[in-house]
C-alpha cells in the first residue's frame, strides 16, 4: 500500500462503493480502487480493519485514518478536512 495515495476498497455491486467512486471522481480526486472481489489481499486488508466484516467502501486516507461506509456529506467533510476540494 503507498501511504501518499488514498485507497478505497470496494466491489462494483455495491452500491455506496459505486456511489463513493463517482464522489472522488466529480471532484476529481485521484485515488486507488481496489475491488475485493478479484484481490484477495484487499479483501483480507479490509477483514483487517473490519474485524473480520466485508465492509465497503473502506477508505484508508494518507493521513492514516479510514472511512468505512461513509455516506456523501462525510465524504465531502473528510475532503475539505484533508484539503481536497
Amino acid at each position: 500500500m503507498d501511504d501518499n495515495k488514498i485507497m478505497m476498497y470496494g466491489t462494483t455491486w455495491c452500491g455506496e462503493s459505486i456511489r463513493a467512486k463517482k464522489l472522488f471522481e466529480d471532484y476529481q480526486i485521484a485515488f486507488e480502487w481496489i475491488n475485493i472481489d478479484k484481490d484477495k489481499d484487499g479483501e483480507k486488508r479490509v477483514k483487517e480493519i473490519n474485524n473480520g466484516y466485508k465492509s465497503v467502501p473502506t477508505i484508508i486516507f494518507p493521513d492514516g485514518s479510514i472511512l468505512v461506509e461513509p455516506d456523501k456529506e462525510t465524504l465531502k467533510k473528510k475532503f475539505l478536512e484533508l484539503g481536497l476540494v
